[in-house]
């Protein structure tokens, strides 16, 4: 394929990327403009419509939407050295699914030290949140009730199915239909002593291994005798972790979990166990509340200065660059709208330290458009041809790009492995900035500039000199 050709068709691809990722970005235009001409040519009528783009809401952080953000230390006094690790971590599964239940999408949790971080974004209600999250979590052991039991239990549910709600409710004793087939057994998570990833000495496949204190074992083995060949259910905080079919009575306080169960978890399990059998009381130690007024206060601020930035740049590089000032200043907007619409996409949870990231990418990008402008101007002052300083401007700039921006990298990486949330949130829109801006310099850069060769505007050095 020419050169030409194939560097035409690299533009239309990046043209219509980039027209998809703004409709991305904001699609209140491209939407007002479908309800526009289907209203105009009565298509709604015709039996067909323009369909409105994809309305992905951006993930905000805690500092921008608002909510809570808490400070627990866990009371590790009474539990052995060795296993305060497994129990923090616990601990946190525990009240992640609580928030969860709670209503609060994707909190973050943390563990430091003894210390449990909990962050909550765009909570209305921070005091029934913190409620919940203090409990003691609940560890249970649950059998199956009677056959005649969850046969009318079974039968209820098929008379409920495809009902409404309000129909529902006209249906004798709907209520059975939503009862739990599992019902309480006295043995609970307080005669637990030690739950434990293990493995099968035939298979080698990996299970949980239970220890029950001697009052326990006796309650467990009861159990087991009159459940032969049932599932004995384990709740944590009337959460199902798992139903394992009971093979045979189990004396000694001793028990298997098996099951397909990968190594992660197993041990998963076994934590989760141990925090419901173990009484780690945690302590409120620091409660800090953003309202939503604030957050967005700070998020249109941080717009503001984010916006007036990138036309600074912009300008800069067109007074001092010229023509490719303003070649790069397209190839910016281009990743701008590309990475905004990566963080939709995935999503990535956008904080302002996010947002100073994203600003540092920028620069970046910025610092890759100049050194490979700077490295033409000299190759065209040496007498070479466009195409030919151009291709050489690419190439002997390319070795300074990558190394700056590769040691850039391993920063951003130590920092997103070994750093707290914000500046997690930081580095991780840094890392894809990097990525994004070292495509935007070399690719949309490059065939932008490459639609100049052959053309009159190559000659006419004042533009690029």
């Amino acid at each position: 394929m020419p050169p030409k050709k194939k560097n035409f068709l690299i533009l239309v691809l990046i043209f219509i990327l980039a027209f998809l990722a703004a409709n991305l970005d904001y699609p209140k235009y491209f939407n007002r403009a479908a309800d526009f001409l289907n209203t105009k040519l009565s298509l709604e009528n015709k039996g067909f419509k323009f369909p409105h783009f994809w309305n992905l809401p951006f993930k905000l952080g805690l500092d921008l939407q608002g909510g809570v953000h808490l400070i627990y230390k866990a009371d590790l006094s009474d539990i052995p050295q060795k296993e305060k690790e497994d129990s923090l971590y616990g601990l946190k599964d525990v009240i992640e699914r609580r928030v969860n239940l709670f209503g609060v999408q994707e909190p973050v949790i943390q563990v430091q030290g003894e210390k449990l971080i909990v962050e909550l974004a765009g909570v209305v209600d921070p005091q029934k949140a913190i409620e919940e999250i203090g409990k003691t979590p609940f560890l249970e052991f649950r059998e199956r009730k009677s056959e005649q039991e969850i046969k009318k239990i079974e039968e209820k549910k098929k008379e409920v199915e495809g009902k409404s709600f309000e129909e529902i409710q006209k249906i004798d004793n709907w209520q059975l239909a939503f009862e739990n087939p599992f019902k309480s057994t006295p043995l609970t998570g307080k005669y637990l002593k030690k739950a434990e990833l293990a493995f099968d000495p035939n298979t080698n496949k990996p299970m949980v291994s239970l220890q029950f204190n001697d009052e326990g074992a006796k309650i467990f083995e009861e159990l087991t005798k009159k459940n032969i060949g049932k599932p004995l259910a384990i709740y944590i905080d009337n959460q199902l972790i798992s139903a394992p079919v009971v093979q045979e009575a189990i004396s000694g306080g001793k028990a298997q979990i098996t099951g397909s169960f990968s190594i992660k978890e197993a041990r998963d399990l076994a934590r989760n166990l141990n925090a419901g059998a173990l009484p780690v009381p945690i302590k409120l130690i620091s409660q800090q509340t953003i309202g939503p007024t604030l957050g967005k206060m700070a998020l249109a601020k941080s717009l503001k200065a984010s916006i007036f930035g990138f036309l600074a740049i912009i300008l800069f590089m067109v007074l001092f660059y010229r023509l490719p000032g303003l070649i790069a200043g397209l190839a910016l907007s281009f990743y701008v709208i590309f990475l905004l619409a990566l963080f939709k996409l995935i999503p990535v949870t956008i904080t302002l330290a996010g947002i100073g990231g994203l600003i540092l990418s920028i620069g970046m990008a910025v610092d890759a458009n100049i050194l490979i402008f700077s490295r033409m101007r000299e190759e065209l002052k040496e007498g070479k041809t466009f195409s030919l300083a151009l291709e050489e401007g690419f190439r002997r700039a390319w070795p300074s790009i990558r190394d700056g921006n590769f040691t850039t990298l391993i920063v951003a990486l130590i920092l997103f492995c070994f750093g707290t949330s914000f500046i997690k949130g930081f580095a991780f829109t840094l890392i894809f900035g990097i990525l994004m801006s070292m495509f935007s310099a070399i690719i949309v850069t490059k065939s932008l500039l490459r639609v100049f060769v052959g053309t009159r505007l190559e000659k006419i050095k004042s533009l690029w000199v």
